[in-house]
């Protein structure tokens, strides 16, 4: 059984930057990829970036590109997300999910944090 717990939501000014991180225990802890997905309120969970867990090869959803920064610890097994320039309309829970494939398909990960609220204010 895999648990990943988030951290790092809060309140933030549009413009600003916030670190999430989500921290993956289990006793076989070895996915192929993580990622980190949003879900703005009345919306779908929309993906954001994924990291292959062994190669650290990165991929983003055009939305954040050059703006969001996902990367991984694999010795504390904790991925992160760093956010920057941050709009109002990313106001969503962001989950962290770990999965087999390193894919944008939420569908192809198996297991999920249960989210943090991120609020950018204008």
């Amino acid at each position: 059984q895999v648990q990943l717990v988030e951290s790092g939501g809060g309140l933030v000014q549009a413009g600003g930057s916030l670190s999430l991180s989500c921290a993956a225990s289990g006793r076989t802890f070895s996915p192929g990829a993580m990622a980190w997905f949003r879900q703005a309120p009345g919306k779908e969970r929309e993906f954001a970036a994924t990291i292959d867990w062994i190669r650290g090869t990165t991929y983003y959803a055009d939305s954040v590109k050059g703006r969001f920064t996902i990367s991984r610890n694999n010795a504390k097994n904790t991925v992160y997300l760093q956010m920057t320039s941050l709009k109002p309309e990313e106001t969503a829970v962001y989950y962290c999910a770990a999965g087999r494939f390193f894919m944008a398909s939420r569908n192809l990960y198996t297991y999920w944090g249960q989210g943090t609220q991120v609020t950018v204010s204008s």
